[in-house]
């Protein structure tokens, strides 16, 4: 009986007719061993001379065993991670669907730029005398980002998204204390398809959090947010568009709400990439909201990082953001660090945030022009429903045929009959040589797949990407378990248990007693 949650790890095989070899590679695809099997534990790949006697200042923290660390030589080193990062999916290689992440192209010139010396040499410690032009493309981008919101002030400094909720939760905390309501409003409301940093955000600065139910197309109405307020309410967190891939319609509503109750509006600015140039998330009523430069604005997305999550704040938030923010003085720009008697909440973070996206969003923006981001934001759209038309006589959507934003949703309920899980197809698209969508995320629909094109699909990319997922579901629908319960067999490894590897990793190599 195969089992469809977890496989033991062991090679990728495309087939049982594949032809086996003595190495284990298949032609240029290598099989490769762990680093600590490759290497030499007693050796080093270079010649390091022995140290003279010294007295370690380490005291009881010095090592007293060895380091265990393997040695190989630098040819050896190069393979070992190139060959590992040939394994690694990116938007280099093909067509990224994941949802609610914007895997998109990044051109370039964006690249180009941030290793213009002037960026990529300077250092946050410098005299600003000497990073007049740094400085200056800072203001400038906080401007455009500014207008492009409809907003009053903003925060540059935060790193990614989670961080700038922070930044903006930060600055309503300030705002409600500054009003003497510290102790009183201390609830945030949630929607249910939020951003699972929505709800941990709020808690880690010490709100309590109410869940707002999701109505059955997929929105949060008005009325819901109205039975859930009360004077202990303090804001809403509501990403616009949703996790679902739908514009909530009656935003200005809740906003209106929200202030008829003295409450504030955070909007998640995740899924921005959708409406940039299209809508001013400031004239919906919106009073903080952060925008992911490394999504939005196609710079580098995932592996950790490069980041950057600046905060744009209303008009009755400006007078809380943190610092540092940019002056001008005469001809000159300066940072302000300390204002006294200010209200700003304090700092998020040391320095002013990170240059390198700073420089390659603001490449972008420029290249496209005001037209040209508008283009994007509608091609995003037009891709989503192109697949979500393209796809919705085989797969089923938890919306019906209402028309999406960026994003296509759809769920398991067409996997019902077959036996088949999310899962299971999710793992078939890896043997196609697709990254998988989003998978079981919303967690208001059940199964859910969550595809996100973007605007840089051409549509040859895009038809082939559709006709792909048809073909799988053509198979599933047909009977064809084999394709899915044993997927992927063309990956360099087969479906690991994910669930036992989250929960119980092995972080630490042992080597193995002798046979």
């Amino acid at each position: 009986m195969l089992n469809n949650q977890g496989r033991p790890t062991r090679s990728g095989e495309a087939s049982t007719a594949d032809t086996h070899t003595f190495t284990g590679n298949r032609a240029l695809d290598m099989e490769e061993a762990l680093i600590f099997e490759t290497g030499r534990l007693d050796a080093t790949g270079v010649d390091i001379d022995e140290p003279s006697a010294f007295v370690s200042r380490l005291g009881a923290h010095a090592r007293n065993s060895e380091i265990g660390l393997p040695g190989l030589s630098e040819p050896e080193a190069m393979r070992h991670y190139v060959r590992l990062s040939r394994k690694n999916y990116s938007i280099d290689a093909g067509l990224y669907p994941l949802g609610s992440c914007t895997m998109k192209h990044n051109p370039r010139l964006n690249e180009k730029m941030a290793r213009l010396p002037g960026f990529a040499d300077i250092h946050p410690l410098q005299p600003t005398s000497t990073v007049q032009g740094a400085l200056e493309l800072t203001s400038d981008l906080a401007r455009i980002l500014m207008t492009m919101t409809g907003m009053s002030a903003i925060a540059m400094s935060p790193k990614a998204g989670a961080h700038g909720e922070l930044c903006g939760m930060m600055a309503i905390k300030a705002a409600i204390e500054a009003r003497g309501e510290g102790a009183t409003r201390n609830v945030v409301l949630v929607p249910e398809s939020a951003h699972g940093t929505n709800p941990a955000t709020a808690a880690l600065i010490g709100f309590s959090v109410r869940s707002v139910p999701t109505g059955a197309d997929g929105t949060v109405s008005p009325d819901a947010v109205r039975s859930a307020l009360g004077p202990e309410v303090a804001a809403i967190m509501l990403t616009n568009p949703n996790t679902c891939g739908l514009f909530e319609r009656e935003i200005a509503a809740i906003a209106q709400a929200m202030h008829e109750a003295g409450a504030f509006f955070y909007c998640d600015g995740a899924n921005f990439n959708a409406i940039m140039g299209k809508a001013r998330p400031g004239d919906l009523g919106v009073d903080a909201m952060h925008i992911n430069l490394h999504k939005t604005f196609s710079t580098p997305h995932g592996g950790g990082g490069p980041g950057a999550g600046p905060v744009v704040l209303s008009k009755a938030l400006a007078p809380f953001a943190p610092v540092p923010y940019i002056v001008a003085r005469g001809d000159t720009l300066d940072f302000v660090e300390h204002i006294e008697g200010s209200q700003a909440f304090g700092r998020m973070t040391a320095f002013h945030g990170q240059m390198g996206m700073f420089v390659r969003a603001i490449a972008f923006i420029l290249s496209h022009g005001a037209d040209g981001l508008k283009q994007a934001s509608e091609d995003a759209v037009l891709s989503a429903n192109y697949i979500r038309v393209s796809l919705n006589d085989l797969m089923s959507s938890p919306f019906g045929d209402r028309p999406c934003m960026h994003e296509a949703l759809f769920d398991d309920r067409w996997l019902k009959e077959t036996g088949l899980t999310t899962l299971d197809f999710a793992k078939a698209m890896i043997d196609e040589g697709y990254h998988p969508m989003t998978v079981y995320f919303p967690l208001v629909v059940h199964g859910a797949m969550l595809i996100e094109p973007t605007e840089s699909e051409s549509k040859a990319s895009l038809d082939l990407f559709i006709m792909t997922l048809r073909d799988l579901a053509l198979s599933a629908l047909g009977g064809e378990r084999e394709r899915f319960t044993a997927a992927p067999r063309r990956a360099p490894r087969r479906r690991l248990d994910e669930t036992r590897a989250a929960r119980q990793p092995v972080l630490k190599w042992t080597k193995p007693a002798p046979a």
